[in-house]
């Protein structure tokens, strides 16, 4: 396959609507006529019966699709339901969990410094954190699941980022304890003196 046709094909794959060829002309800085022998190429190549895409003609443009065969089992993967974006207060628990696991709402709380319940729960249903014992005083504790895993790429949890990277310095530090102690007294109504 040339390597216009290997430049439109990943150039399809990436569009989500069909492209004409005046535009992939122009993006690939050839002639029409030259995208369209790469283009034939590529029909050739993604012709139906031979692999589980083909390129269509559609809408004046041009698209890589499915094939009609894997239909059925592209409707049934499409309609699991996929995971909606975590809010701040979730993606905050699961950092805690992910990085001090095992650990339990009690201390998870006590790092947020507000009620964890409704992250916590909302973690368990999606299934990216599971229960994983109890601590010495009999609550219990939690861990990121083979989900969490997956859904981050992550083989384990030994591939986390290292937090010492975002470890700051002592003159940072400072000027974040107080930066924060001002937000706190201007949330609470009291005027510096």
């Amino acid at each position: 396959m040339s390597e216009l046709a290997r430049i439109i094909e990943a150039l399809l794959f990436l569009a989500n609507d069909p492209v004409g060829v005046q535009e992939l002309a122009e993006v690939t800085g050839c002639s029409v006529s030259e995208v369209a022998c790469a283009l034939e190429e590529l029909e050739a190549a993604w012709a139906p019966g031979l692999r589980g895409l083909l390129l269509r003609a559609l809408a004046g443009g041009y698209t890589l699709a499915s094939d009609p065969l894997a239909e059925p089992a592209a409707r049934a993967l499409l309609s699991k339901p996929r995971l909606a974006a975590l809010t701040p207060a979730q993606l905050e628990t699961l950092a805690i969990v992910a990085y001090l696991a095992p650990v339990s709402r009690p201390e998870i709380a006590r790092i947020r410094g507000v009620n964890a319940d409704s992250p916590v729960a909302s973690l368990l249903d999606r299934g990216l954190i599971e229960e994983s014992g109890r601590s010495d005083f009999g609550a219990v504790t939690y861990r990121t699941s083979t989900l969490f895993l997956k859904v981050f790429g992550l083989q384990g949890a030994d591939e986390l980022p290292d937090v010492a990277q975002w470890d700051p310095t002592p003159g940072e530090r400072s000027a974040l304890r107080d930066r924060l102690l001002a937000a706190g007294e201007a949330r609470a109504g009291v005027t510096p003196e």
